[in-house]
């Protein structure tokens, strides 16, 4: 996959609304058989006068982010996503070459190894060799449930039906991490690299945290215990990370998840994150808040009319 963020060259409310759809085309243009293109605002998008999705803007720096200016925000995000990475580098060259309107803010390509489904759920293994996506709900009913924004969030009506986006460029002390014993990196994560839970639980069911008050099986500040303490009430979000590898010892996660409250979805975990374990390994450097718009065009002239 690759994931770029573009901002608007051209300058005046009134030509938004046309460079969004010139964009969208050629997004349509440059997908292929094996291709798949989203589309996702940034804030800056909007002027004030608009009626912005209500939780969208800048992504503020958490606890120990360093955030780049030059690999954080912009106007859009473009994803575009495949099998073969041959075809997703030619897509992405075609559609930026498709849209002179717009100027490269980042970009970065990704990749999941071992991708596949499980039980309705798609897996892949991360730079630290652990397998994720567990949490992820199995069926399209229940991610539309957790991602999907609904007429009663006092969200504009165009808006409704789309979702929003966090995108986070995490750096990754790999050559640290894989310096530590596999028995401690399991107790940093809370599961083992398989997904099989510290207390003998399977993979694709709940562990009884209750049951470890003290942490002596999973330890309190593994990365699992602290994400979602209560495993009958999970974070309401859907996540989709990717590995990256831009050499010289940059490597780690495009993380990205989708929810309809940003409040309740991605900050809750992220605030419940501070302090965890696996904090010396991770350097978030980039990224940003986004929202995808229901499918379809319509949402463009509603959102950006004239």
């Amino acid at each position: 996959m690759s994931v770029t963020a573009l901002d608007l060259l051209t300058v005046g409310e009134p030509q938004i609304g046309q460079a969004l759809r010139e964009l969208v085309s050629a997004m349509a243009a440059a997908e292929r058989a094996t291709v798949r293109a989203t589309l996702a605002l940034g804030h800056s998008l909007f002027a004030v006068s608009r009626p912005r999705p209500r939780q969208l803007r800048a992504m503020p720096a958490f606890a120990g982010d360093v955030l780049d200016p030059l690999q954080t925000g912009g106007d859009v995000l473009v994803e575009l996503s495949g099998h073969r990475g041959a075809d997703v580098r030619t897509s992405t060259r075609v559609l930026i070459e498709a849209v002179p309107k717009w100027m490269l803010r980042w970009q970065l390509q990704g990749h999941r190894p071992d991708n596949r489904i499980h039980e309705g759920k798609s897996l892949a293994r991360n730079p630290f060799h652990f397998t994720e996506g567990f949490g992820n709900p199995p069926t399209g009913r229940e991610i539309t449930e957790r991602t999907a924004v609904r007429t009663d969030q006092g969200e504009p009506t165009w808006a409704v039906g789309g979702t929003y986006q966090v995108v986070r460029i995490v750096r990754l002390a790999t050559e640290l991490w894989d310096k530590d014993t596999v028995e401690e990196q399991v107790r940093i994560i809370g599961r083992q690299r398989d997904g099989r839970w510290l207390d003998g639980a399977p993979a694709d069911e709940d562990p009884n945290f209750a049951a470890d008050p003290q942490g002596r099986l999973t330890p309190l500040d593994s990365h699992v215990r602290l994400a979602a303490p209560d495993r009958r009430n999970p974070p309401p979000l859907v996540r989709r990370s990717y590995s990256y590898d831009r050499g010289n010892g940059d490597n780690g996660l495009i993380f990205s998840c989708f929810q309809r409250d940003l409040a309740k979805g991605f900050e809750s975990v992220q605030k419940r994150l501070e302090g965890e374990a696996m904090a010396k390994y991770m350097l978030t450097t980039g990224g940003g808040y986004f929202f995808v718009p229901p499918l379809g065009g319509a949402w463009i002239d509603k959102a950006f009319r004239q």
